[in-house]
């Protein structure tokens, strides 16, 4: 026995080891869907703007359409992209406390300070947290190892909707059974959004970040590429993730050394030439861009179209039982992408100019029609044909990319997206230009969202007629006849 126990106790010391190191990856996981549900669990932003409207701050519809939210679109386009490098560089965990506390700020704001400068710095508050967004699954990938990935994503964009729709759906109990002022929802809000704050120090800091590794982590990197470009994750014998490049950041030069900020951009440009080396690639980002733009524009005023049909001051309203329905409708859609059976690579294209044409004609339906339960539909239409078509694009754009040019090109087409939504603000809302009423932007919304639908229409059926002789392979020799339009279409 006494031979027996070091062996029993070296064989307990490796099972104990094994288990850690295979369920390393669950509780960041944990913890960052912790956050996402709170963060997101916003139970007063389906009534902000009835809210604003309100006695409380009694801000006009004009004021608010033409002048308060234009300023939010402009921040938010001023933050992006230094955003976007400084949470890489920062290592991601300090954006995401930092998001939650200017989301304490926010609704701070919201409850406790009145007038329009207030009301105003509010858009620039919020433009933050909006911009720190990029935070949330970005760290995920810098502490997880690689084959969970799929799961953990998974499990951050449920948290997000879990906390959404719960927060939405309570948000219509509190005002439509117990007729709730939205002062004391906001500030229910304000500490639900506290816990978050609060949750997000228990996150583990990364031990390193997707570009700013340093010179000899980028080399590694840059060896580890495979014979189309991607680059392959740098795993060690145990099967952690980053292993290798977290040691050679940890003996490099100093974190805000000339090599290692040179290695960044070097390693930046490597990851953009790849993004961007093929027209498949380049066609699925452009209608990211464009349509992302379209559908925060139509997200953003959704609210006062809602209550031009119905003001809130003299009727009951339902925005927060709609957003949980469109929410659910929306995933339930996102979810089915996973069984549909289709060769994206050749009807891909068709597709989004056919549902871009479905969500044109809902976002004319909410202009056109005088019934708020109309509008309500034609909403939750218009969200649904979004996020399936963002779902199907997000994958095809990810599968045949590397994680850094996915980031990459995450942040880039954002910033597409939003610069172009800057223009139609600009052009179309604020009151310095048109500042045109609520009706004619969203008639100005739907005919943009036509045009999009007609350029991937007539796109989609060339890309289907030239590809059509793939569709006569065998289901064997499917895949290499997509590999083979892929090819193709390389610049």
């Amino acid at each position: 026995l006494r031979v027996a126990q070091p062996v029993i106790r070296r064989r307990v010391q490796s099972l104990f080891h094994t288990g850690l190191k295979s369920s390393g990856w669950v509780y960041p996981t944990a913890i960052l869907s912790l956050y996402g549900f709170f963060a997101n669990c916003r139970v007063a932003e389906p009534f902000l703007t009835p809210y604003l409207i309100g006695p409380r701050k009694n801000i006009s519809e004009e004021v608010l359409t033409n002048y308060l939210f234009p300023i939010w679109t402009y921040s938010y386009l001023a933050f992006l992209f230094p955003v976007f490098l400084l949470t890489d560089f920062l290592r991601y965990k300090p954006l995401i406390i930092v998001q939650g506390f200017f989301l304490i700020t926010n609704y701070i704001l919201l409850c406790f300070v009145p007038g329009l400068p207030a009301m105003t710095f509010l858009q620039v508050n919020y433009a933050v947290v909006t911009s720190t967004e990029v935070a949330y699954f970005s760290y995920i990938y810098s502490v997880i190892p690689v084959e969970n990935y799929q799961r953990a994503t998974g499990y951050l964009r449920s948290a997000m909707l879990a906390g959404y729709t719960f927060g939405a759906t309570l948000g219509q109990m509190l005002v439509s059974l117990a007729a709730l002022d939205y002062f004391y929802i906001n500030t229910i809000t304000l500490g639900i959004v506290s816990v978050a704050f609060l949750v997000s120090f228990w996150l583990p800091m990364p031990q390193t970040s997707m570009f700013f590794k340093g010179k000899k982590a980028a080399a590694v990197d840059c060896q580890q590429e495979g014979p189309q470009g991607e680059k392959e994750s740098v795993t060690d014998k145990d099967g952690e993730g980053s292993g290798k490049g977290k040691m050679e950041y940890n003996g490099s030069a100093g974190y805000c050394s000339r090599e290692n900020v040179a290695a960044a951009v070097h390693l930046l440009w490597q990851s953009f030439r790849e993004s961007y080396s093929s027209r498949h690639l380049i066609y699925w980002s452009l209608w990211w861009a464009l349509a992302t733009a379209g559908y925060v524009q139509v997200f953003n005023y959704i609210q006062l179209m809602w209550d031009h049909i119905e003001p809130s001051a003299t009727s009951s309203i339902y925005n927060g039982g709609v957003e949980a329905a469109c929410s659910l409708v929306g995933a339930a859609a996102a979810f089915s992408v996973g069984y549909i059976k289709v060769t994206w690579v050749v009807w891909g294209e068709l597709a989004l100019g056919m549902f871009s044409a479905v969500g044109s004609g809902a976002v004319f339906l909410m202009a056109f029609t005088s019934s708020i339960w109309v509008c309500y539909v034609g909403y939750a239409i218009f969200k649904s044909c979004y996020m399936l078509l963002i779902t199907i694009t997000t994958f095809q754009i990810a599968s045949n990319l590397s994680m850094e040019c996915y980031a990459l090109t995450f942040g880039i087409n954002t910033f597409v997206a939003l610069s172009l939504q800057t223009i139609i603000t600009v052009t179309v809302v604020d009151e310095a230009a048109l500042g045109l009423d609520i009706v004619t932007q969203f008639i100005i919304y739907g005919s943009y969202y036509a045009v999009i639908s007609l350029l991937f229409l007539i796109r989609g059926t060339y890309t289907a007629c030239v590809n059509k002789p793939c569709l006569r392979h065998t289901e064997a020799k499917e895949p290499e006849c997509v590999e083979e339009v892929i090819a193709a279409e390389r610049l």
